[in-house]
């Protein structure tokens, strides 16, 4: 017995030496960019990982800059993230929602393509993309939305696997006392559905707050810094100008400390639905 003791204590000791050497691993960059977005810049990059001088300039700096319009990225980035999110999640649920709940011609073979189409990345058509959105004449804000919705209906098989837990006897009982399709998704489905709802939210609002392929490709022709979204904003600053991608080190550092706070704050409130949602998800496909 004692011997038995013995492993088991030195097996979860492993363990936890195993744990906080991986957490050490997985922290050590986070800290050394927010110790770097503090850290006083005149030669180039960060070259320690304690500052040598501590100084708020690069958040004034880029805060107050005329030639980077950060706020004007922080508002655009916004936008573009809420009303993705907005849109994509009521298609993402309905579409979850239709596909788990009734049965119609082309339902399986819907299925299988969506299955076999998500597969490939969504990159893969920036080019037939962006030449539609030009001859549209929408290589705006509105057509960055446009691209993050209309790949929204393509991932519903985590919600779908979550309404396929939901019991069908509780629609049946509903539609029995005369309520509709609409209603019982509306009235039964969404409020039973809070943490895939919050998940998928989370996810579509994830996307657009850290794209920078789809939003380079389509922002990039206008040529006004004021229209570019975060994520292409931050990389244009550094790489527009020959040179000044050590100019502007530390300061693209804290923009991206910046836009980790939102993020970061979601998942903490959210952390609890946003793990129900994505287990009772996959349990069924």
């Amino acid at each position: 017995m004692t011997s038995y003791h013995a492993q088991r204590r030195a097996s979860l000791i492993a363990r936890y030496v195993l744990l906080a050497l991986l957490a050490a691993l997985w922290l050590f960059p986070i800290v050394w960019i927010v110790l770097a977005s503090f850290s006083y810049n005149d030669t180039g990059f960060v070259s320690t990982i304690w500052p040598k001088q501590f100084t708020l300039s690069n958040y004034t700096g880029i805060f107050t800059s005329t030639q980077f319009p950060f706020v004007y990225w922080i508002r655009n980035t916004l936008f573009v993230s809420l009303v993705s999110m907005v849109l994509s999640t009521f298609v993402t649920i309905s579409v979850a929602y239709a596909l788990s709940r009734l049965r119609f011609r082309f339902r399986k073979p819907y299925l299988q393509i969506a299955l076999v189409l998500g597969m490939f990345p969504g990159f893969m058509s920036m080019i037939a993309l962006y030449y539609i959105l030009k001859s549209f004449n929408m290589l705006n804000l509105g057509g960055l939305i446009l691209v993050y919705v209309g790949g929204a209906g393509l991932g519903f098989y985590i919600a779908k696997g979550f309404f396929d837990t939901i019991p069908r006897s509780i629609d049946e009982a509903a539609e029995i006392d005369g309520a509709s399709r609409w209603q019982v998704f509306l009235h039964i489905g969404l409020p039973m559905s809070k943490p895939i709802i919050v998940y998928t939210a989370l996810t579509a609002f994830i996307a657009p707050w850290t794209d920078f392929i789809f939003s380079g490709i389509i922002l990039s022709s206008s040529g006004n810094a004021k229209t570019y979204t975060i994520a292409y904003g931050l990389y244009n600053m550094v790489h527009a100008t020959k040179g000044t991608s050590t100019t502007y080190f530390t300061w693209f550092i804290a923009g991206c400390v910046v836009i980790a706070v939102p993020i970061t704050i979601l998942f903490i409130i959210m952390q609890k639905f946003y793990v129900n949602g994505i287990t009772a998800g996959a349990d069924k496909g």
